[in-house]
């Protein structure tokens, strides 16, 4: 199937589909080297052996942020804003961390989702809990989701609808839950350790206009598979293929056990350029997909050994990278500032966080917690200008949410 009859199809799609956005926004449940950036040859292997239009892929020009100002560098107060033990059956090891965006339903905008990993007892890939902390000093955690079909809670990531998809390493299905904490679908095959998750919602270029905006967009989310190396997606609304499909493959992955697993993690997107950024913390790489969500075929992105090139099916959604090795050093959590800049955490090496451009450029690094033990696997920014971006973090060694200011 050529792109361009893809993207016929795509608009088929939308015409047809009788509506979209539902209330629950879901579908039916199914069973290191040196540093270099992105100015290294070419990011396509030019000897695909899989079918394709055009080989000389690339991103376009917009992939570069107007503003590279160093945010990490203005971050100088770290506030720390609660405990994140959940207060009903002790779960800790905060992992993943998303942002409420809109006010609906239960969720307040500004609230924060903490995804447990561990059990009460400490014991990694048995956390099942999800809680919600306000972004003030003092905040109290209370429990949104319990669920054994999240066990090992990894990545949580709230849609257009308020809406929550999490993933269990464990469990290994991504699960739906609505605005209250009821478990509405799950996701299976081909998900097989899902890492971390992030949702690619049309608001994220209005947050202030509501599921309305999603009228007549594709809503898909994007899973990050640690024993595969793969991302898998699936659209969540009435518009994009609902079929979970494994688009991208090849990233490199340590298949170890709970802390120490490293692979394709830290989904990040950008919802005005349609862009996925990737973190890859066995091969210290930071990737970025074009037209992510046009990605509908199996394996469309093949990533090459080393994490460096691809081979991808089509011109158009392709991959390209951004950034390998020092000061990259096994990183598992990523983020987005406003202005487009990256903000990576390292796992080993100390807990020190690392702040990208879109182009490759290292501006700046930041050491959050000088323990030997690695602790930050959560980062989620929040703001709308330079003046007034904050970022938040998850630190495991403390159970603790932090917030840096300016």
């Amino acid at each position: 199937m050529s792109f361009t009859n893809r993207a016929a199809l795509a608009l088929v799609g939308v015409l047809l589909a009788g509506s979209a956005c539902s209330g629950n926004g879901t579908v039916p449940a199914s069973p290191s080297g040196a540093g270099n950036s992105a100015s290294q040859p070419s990011n396509v292997d030019t000897n695909a052996t899989l079918p394709t239009e055009d080989t000389n892929a690339a991103l376009p020009a917009e992939d570069t942020p107007a503003d590279s100002t160093s945010i990490l560098k203005k971050l100088k107060k770290d506030v720390v804003i609660g405990s994140t033990v959940d207060p009903t059956n002790g779960d800790k090891g905060p992992r993943a961390l998303s942002l409420v965006k809109i006010s609906y339903l239960d969720f307040k905008k500004g609230q924060l989702l903490v995804c447990n990993f561990e059990n009460s007892a400490g014991k990694g890939g048995k956390g099942t809990t999800i809680d919600v902390l306000d972004p003030k000093p003092g905040s109290k955690p209370t429990t949104y989701a319990r669920s054994s079909d999240i066990e090992g809670c990894d990545g949580d990531a709230i849609t257009s609808a308020d809406d929550v998809y999490a993933s269990g390493l464990t469990s290994g299905v991504v699960a739906g839950f609505t605005p209250a904490g009821k478990l509405i679908t799950t996701h299976g095959s081909p998900i097989e350790k899902p890492f971390s998750v992030v949702d690619a919602s049309c608001t994220s270029t209005a947050d202030s206009i509501g599921p309305a905006f999603c009228s007549y967009s594709a809503e898909y989310i994007f899973v990050s598979d640690a024993k595969t190396g793969s991302i898998v997606s699936f659209s969540i609304n009435n518009y994009g293929n609902p079929k979970p499909t494994q688009v991208a493959t090849g990233f490199a992955a340590n298949n170890k056990t709970n802390w120490s697993r490293l692979g394709p993690s830290g989904l990040s997107y950008d919802g005005k350029k349609d862009m996925l950024y990737i973190a890859d913390g066995k091969s210290n790489t930071v990737v970025v997909f074009s037209h992510a969500g046009e990605l509908l075929e199996k394996n469309e992105i093949v990533v090459q050994p080393g994490g460096k090139t691809f081979k991808c099916k089509y011109k158009k959604a392709c991959g390209k990278l951004i950034y390998s090795g020092a000061p990259l050093n096994a990183p598992v959590a990523m983020t987005r500032l406003p202005n487009g800049n990256l903000i990576v955490a390292n796992t080993k090496g100390g807990n020190t966080l690392v702040e990208l451009t879109p182009a490759g450029q290292v501006l700046d690094t930041k050491v959050v917690d000088t323990s030997k033990t690695a602790g930050i696997f959560a980062l989620q920014a929040s703001g709308k200008t330079d003046s007034d971006t904050v970022l938040f973090y998850t630190d495991t060694n403390t159970n603790t949410l932090h917030e840096l200011e300016q």
